[in-house]
């Protein structure tokens, strides 16, 4: 069976994807692989070197590391998002599209390919299950229209501390605008949007994650209920057990006691939830507030200034 773990990057999916990938029974795409691309690997034994690694820090999450089988920098057998595999060996489009891939993106040439990717992986890791993590747009019809049956754990974070997030990231470029950026133009409203707010460079980044949570949320809508679920970064951090059960439960999977001898090996500190209150200026937090006010309620945030996620 094929899953997926997608979020808008610096959500915390690259985090629960590490935690998932510590199962015995899943299997998933490295990042030797993807910087191997042109041997098209299918990582036979990612997931036995990953489990026996320690963990390395995540996103905002503090874990507990020492000396890891690769360490971070180099060529890791980690999961990894793979965009340069996927590009060379199903479509090149696949990595930077300028907008979601949908199911009538599908053709039954790419979806061959699609399959043979994937299939091949899973054949020759030997798992129930294989993870694979995305981020930016959803992809999730796309990859539903060759999988009828795909998972998708979409993981959800507050769209301030993302923005606040990709504004000190080397690999966002929407300094350059968004006729430049990573994901394809603005909607003629976000547009105008982002006109009425001197085209502030913070207001650009929180509108970035608005466009995104409304295709996540049109995805969702397109996808079977009982084969999608969202879960909140700020609630794994805060009951990570009771989370990670939710997940495994939804992927038909056991908390074996391998698995508990890989998550009991993680540290979890928060911390880092509000940072955005520090480091954006009153000024620039109010304007990403107010073009956030709607999609932070809709996804069970409060905008108000005082107030932490429900």
């Amino acid at each position: 069976m094929l899953s997926v773990v997608v979020g808008t990057g610096r959500c915390g999916s690259t985090l629960v994807q590490e935690l998932l990938s510590r199962h015995p029974d899943v299997g998933f795409v490295s990042g030797l692989d993807d910087k191997l691309s042109r041997l098209n690997l299918a990582g036979r034994f990612n997931g036995p070197l990953y489990r026996r690694s320690m963990p390395r820090p995540v996103g905002m999450t503090s874990l507990r590391h020492s000396r890891r089988l690769v360490e971070r920098g180099r060529l890791r057998v980690a999961p990894s998002e793979a965009y340069h595999l996927l590009d060379r060996q199903v479509f090149a489009g696949f990595s930077r599209p300028c907008r979601d891939l949908v199911a009538e993106d599908l053709t039954p040439y790419i979806a061959g390919r699609l399959r043979g990717f994937f299939d091949t992986r899973i054949a020759r890791q030997g798992c129930r299950l294989l993870s694979h993590h995305l981020t930016g747009w959803p992809r999730t019809g796309f990859l539903h229209a060759a999988y009828p049956d795909l998972r998708v754990i979409n993981v959800v974070r507050d769209g301030r501390a993302v923005a606040n997030s990709w504004l000190q990231m080397g690999w966002w470029d929407g300094w350059r605008g968004p006729d430049g950026w990573l994901y394809g133009p603005l909607p003629p409203a976000l547009r105008q949007e982002w006109a009425e707010h001197d085209r502030s460079f913070p207001v650009l980044a929180a509108l970035g994650w608005k466009m995104l949570m409304a295709a996540y949320a049109d995805a969702r809508a397109a996808h079977p209920a009982a084969q999608w679920l969202d879960v909140r970064y700020e609630d794994v951090i805060a009951a990570p057990r009771e989370q990670v059960g939710r997940m495994l439960d939804f992927l038909g999977l056991e908390w074996s006691p391998g698995y508990e001898k890989g998550f009991g090996r993680y540290q979890f500190h928060g911390g880092r939830e509000a940072a955005y209150r520090d480091e954006l200026t009153a000024a620039q937090l109010a304007a990403v507030e107010r073009v956030l006010e709607k999609p932070l309620g809709e996804w069970g945030y409060s905008s108000a200034p005082t107030s932490s996620p429900p």
